[in-house]
């Protein structure tokens, strides 16, 4: 796909690493491109603010947008409420056990009472992702306040009293997570899909 960016985004990329400016032009490219189908106008009249580190957004009246990428994959959600969405590759590599310690369960016992499956993990992790770009926060800041409830689809705050609903997609090879307040049931869609990033 041919880089689609503003003067302001070009400018941007030439002022980060070699690979970050490539993430960067890439995913404000397919985010255009993308949202140009939606909108049925020019890629280069979508009004986006979309800076390096900072979650994008549109012109007010236009929606929200959530980005997320791994290694080989980038996915975007649009909605007309606020909306945040994670990706990752389902064979990602990592201590689920350790990972599981650290930011969701405080002792050992929690983690084999439980019977916890890598894929379990990572979907918890995933869905805790979403949330925090729904809220606009910061991982680091951020993924130790939210609780996770697997059975009822549901994520909540533990400071700032928010209660988020979730849903999964599992696609080829990666699981996708979206958060969002309406209670109703949301039926996410694929509508379009490029293994070339």
């Amino acid at each position: 796909m041919q880089d689609v960016a503003t003067v302001d985004e070009i400018t941007t990329a030439k002022n980060l690493s070699s690979s970050r400016s490539k993430i960067f032009l890439e995913t404000r490219t397919y985010l255009r491109q993308s949202l140009s189908t939606l909108f049925d106008l020019d890629p280069l009249e979508i009004p986006i603010k979309a800076h390096p580190g900072e979650p994008p957004s549109l012109a007010y009246g236009m929606g929200n947008i959530s980005l997320s990428h791994c290694k080989d994959a980038i996915t975007i959600a649009w909605h007309k409420s606020k909306i945040g969405i994670d990706i990752e590759r389902i064979d990602r590599d990592f201590n689920y056990i350790k990972f599981a310690e650290k930011y969701f369960f405080h002792t050992n016992k929690s983690i084999h009472n439980n019977n916890l499956t890598k894929n379990m993990i990572l979907n918890q992790w995933c869905a805790v992702e979403a949330a925090i770009k729904w809220d606009h926060g910061k991982l680091a800041k951020d993924i130790n306040n939210w609780q996770y409830f697997e059975k009822r689809k549901k994520l909540f705050h533990k400071k700032k009293n928010i209660h988020l609903n979730y849903s999964h997609i599992n696609f080829h090879n990666w699981t996708i997570a979206l958060a969002y307040e309406e209670k109703t049931s949301f039926n996410p869609e694929i509508i379009c899909y490029s293994n070339n990033f």
